[in-house]
């Protein structure tokens, strides 16, 4: 840098507090003004069941989410009520509760399903639709490469209307699935054609090594745009007493959310982030009643409050 342009930090401070005497020192300097890391948070609609909509909208601020994200059956029927309902009610039911659609979880249609989808989600300001991937299962090494790198080729016709409607398409690395391991991820986010695809990243169908995850985001960054507050616990596959059924949430079960926490402050992540559990049968809200069901989802938010500043 030029002499005659360089800013000493006696000026930077003086031009500040008009003193140089008030100074602060550069680390005091900057954690004045350097914000904490905050979650992005999206509220999962089939946490409730099949409750209606006008019963889970005014939900979402109650958890410190500014959207929400509609799951279709069997999860929820919320992506069903909407066509009940009708657009135009469905927005306006969202602007009443200061709220915006943040996603469409849309597995059944598939990831060369969405089309018709992404244009909805465009007339409704919806950036975000989650899908699985779709390819073999069990691949390792470069048959696993090669097979991820089918599926970006494929995925490319439609990236190019998520391109024309401001869709980014989020594939969850969800169980049995093209897309269930780190290094199918790894591929994905090297592969990807476009911003507009990414990735879902759920802890839950990954092994729960808080270390290997948080590397993993690390080495994902700015793929992952759907980032699941959601564990393992004791799965989600078969009936079990509700206290080991809810291990899946965060601060319930054994993984530590502070390193995976620290690795989206690293990566500036700015995604949503959405507390999720699985009940079984799906359909079901994960507890009796609405109220329950945000008291849970508001102790986590806690939890993961408490792990987010740096220890």
């Amino acid at each position: 840098m030029n002499s005659n342009s360089f800013l000493t930090r006696r000026d930077f401070c003086s031009a500040l507090t008009g003193s140089a005497s008030l100074c602060l020192s550069w680390p005091e300097l900057f954690a004045e003004y350097s914000p904490e890391f905050q979650f992005k948070y999206i509220l999962g609609s089939c946490m409730y069941g099949y409750a209606d909509l006008n019963e889970i909208v005014p939900e979402a601020r109650k958890v410190g989410a500014t959207a929400i994200d509609i799951w279709p059956k069997v999860h929820g029927n919320q992506r069903e009520q909407l066509d009940t309902m009708g657009e135009d009610k469905f927005a306006e039911l969202l602007k009443n509760h200061n709220v915006t659609l943040g996603c469409i979880t849309q597995y059944k249609l598939g990831p060369f399903g969405l089309q018709n989808e992404m244009k909805l989600a465009h007339r409704l300001g919806c950036q975000t639709i989650v899908a699985g991937g779709k390819g073999p299962v069990g691949l390792t090494g470069k048959e696993l490469k090669s097979a991820v790198g089918k599926f970006v080729e494929q995925m490319k016709p439609h990236l190019a209307v998520a391109e024309e409607t401001g869709v980014t398409i989020a594939i969850e690395n969800h169980g049995n699935n093209l897309i269930d391991s780190p290094d199918s991820l790894k591929w994905l986010a090297e592969l990807r054609s476009s911003k507009h695809l990414g990735i879902a990243f759920a802890p839950y169908h990954l092994p729960q090594d808080a270390t290997l995850l948080s590397q993993l985001i690390h080495e994902l960054s700015d793929s992952i745009e759907m980032f699941y507050a959601w564990q393992h616990g004791m799965g989600c596959s078969q009936i079990l007493p509700k206290e080991q059924e809810l291990l899946q949430m965060p601060g319930r079960g054994e993984l530590d959310f502070a390193p995976l926490i620290a690795a989206l402050r690293d990566i500036k992540y700015t995604g949503w982030t959405e507390i999720f559990m699985h009940p079984v049968p799906r359909g079901i809200p994960i507890l009796e009643t609405t109220a329950d069901v945000t008291a849970e989802i508001n102790r986590s938010r806690n939890y993961l409050a408490n792990r987010t500043t740096p220890q």
